[in-house]
């Protein structure tokens, strides 16, 4: 607890540091602020009835509702969040890897990124415009008809549209903001915010849930507690876990000075793929309730199979994709052949086997060797919440047993501490591990989501 305590005087004793984590709360304390007010043309009290009749927090709406910390099902003016920029920032990424014109602008260098940066706030814009006309068709659904003021109805397809649009803009730019001047990287903080601001209220109606059973209740409790936390600390070794490849550098001199002749590693991830499989996933497997995601109720076969994600089908299709998609996302954002030219680009060689073709094919034999079990295990994480809806864990609560949500605040929190690390030692203190130093996934949006 001594160490503890000392590790905050140091973190709050570097001017730099402590701007960064101000500037970060405010910005996030903004958007958290900005969810509780509700859109134009909407009663209150009619939507806090529609609320707790508790069917707007189902399927595909649960997880943007997730994401959105409540936002979503509260009508709020950032209802969609800063989903439309993920979004928009998946499909420019796919197309840069598949199209080999934005290939070339994105290796023009900072100008390059620039481009691509404002053509994804382009496609922001007319995705968010897009959401928000179904959001509109939603908000007129049986769910929150009593919730609509009648005298506003004529104006409130337009006024919902422009304030939605608006309000991701909005999110997108203090994500922005986070990113150039506060800690970690933007985007992800607010999603992670967004996820962690449902915490509190779904421990408490587990909790109160478990509490009416007695002392056994209260033990499960605990246990449930226990078993959280084991996943989460397995959760991090899966993100952290690389296998390393030996890599040695042919001697030179330069200048009269030897450089090279050590030797190296190449860091081959588990999980290179991140939380991509998990999204691409859920995304198909959503489609059939898009049927009819406004009355659940009469869904039947395999919509109502689809809705569910503690049904055993659902659990075993959806495990399938995730290993499809883990392999497929990694063969497009790895490329053993790109590595083994660099490598021999730079005087460097895997000791026991030739550069060029050799190369290649071991780098990507190993790739596909890690990639398996890194592939079972995002599906078991991606499943857990259905396992914990089986043994009886409230709805809301069992989303923090795996999941996107877990990978994310995993992903998130690791990329920040590694952040208030490096300053702690460029500063000459102490790091925030006695052991070791925290090694987190930079630039999580990108490469985890």
């Amino acid at each position: 607890m001594k160490k503890l305590i000392h590790t905050f005087k140091n973190i709050w004793a570097i001017d730099e540091l402590k701007s960064k984590i101000l500037v970060t709360l405010a910005l996030v304390l903004t958007y958290r602020l900005g969810t509780q007010i509700t859109l134009p043309g909407i009663d209150r009290i009619g939507l806090e009835k529609a609320i707790s009749s508790g069917q707007t927090g189902k399927g595909l709406l649960g997880i943007f509702d997730m994401f959105a910390g409540g936002a979503f099902s509260q009508a709020s003016v950032l209802a969609l969040g800063i989903m439309p920029y993920i979004s928009a920032s998946i499909f420019m990424q796919l197309m840069t890897i598949l199209v080999p014109q934005l290939q070339k602008v994105q290796k023009e260098g900072e100008s390059g990124r620039n481009k691509i940066n404002q053509w994804t706030r382009y496609l922001t814009v007319i995705v968010t415009a897009f959401q928000a006309g179904a959001y509109v068709a939603y908000l007129n659904s049986p769910t929150y008809a009593g919730s609509l003021i009648k005298e506003f109805q004529p104006y409130f397809w337009l006024t919902t549209v422009v304030t939605l649009t608006a309000g991701t803009l909005f999110v997108m730019w203090l994500g922005e903001k986070i990113q150039d001047k506060g800690l970690g990287n933007g985007t992800s903080i607010i999603i992670m915010v967004g996820i962690l601001a449902r915490l509190p209220q779904s421990l408490i109606l587990e909790f109160g849930s478990k509490s009416q059973k007695g002392g056994g209740g209260l033990l499960i409790f605990l246990i449930e507690i226990a078993v959280l936390v084991t996943i989460i600390m397995g959760l991090i070794v899966l993100v952290q876990g690389v296998r390393k490849i030996p890599v040695t550098y042919a001697k030179q001199v330069i200048g009269g000075a030897q450089v090279g002749g050590a030797r190296q590693f190449l860091p081959v991830k588990v999980n290179s793929a991140g939380v991509m499989p998990i999204i691409f996933a859920q995304a198909i497997m959503f489609l059939p309730t898009l049927v009819s995601f406004t009355n659940m109720e009469s869904s039947q076969g395999i919509i109502r199979i689809f809705s569910d994600h503690s049904n055993a089908w659902y659990m075993l299709i959806y495990s399938i994709m995730v290993i499809g998609f883990t392999f497929l996302y990694t063969a497009l954002i790895f490329n053993p052949k790109q590595i083994s030219e660099d490598l021999k680009r730079n005087n460097g060689f895997v000791p026991g086997v030739k550069p060029g073709q050799p190369t290649t094919d071991y780098i990507g034999a190993i790739m596909d060797r890690i990639t398996l079990p890194g592939a079972i295990l995002l599906a078991l994480v991606g499943i857990l919440p259905g396992f914990a809806q089986r043994l009886s864990v409230t709805q809301g609560f069992s989303t923090f047993f795996g999941g996107t949500s877990l990978l994310i605040m995993v992903g998130v929190i690791l990329d920040t501490l590694q952040q208030i690390e490096t300053y702690l030692l460029m500063r000459q203190y102490d790091g925030l591990m006695s052991t070791g130093r925290v090694q987190g996934r930079s630039g999580v949006v990108e490469s985890a989501i």
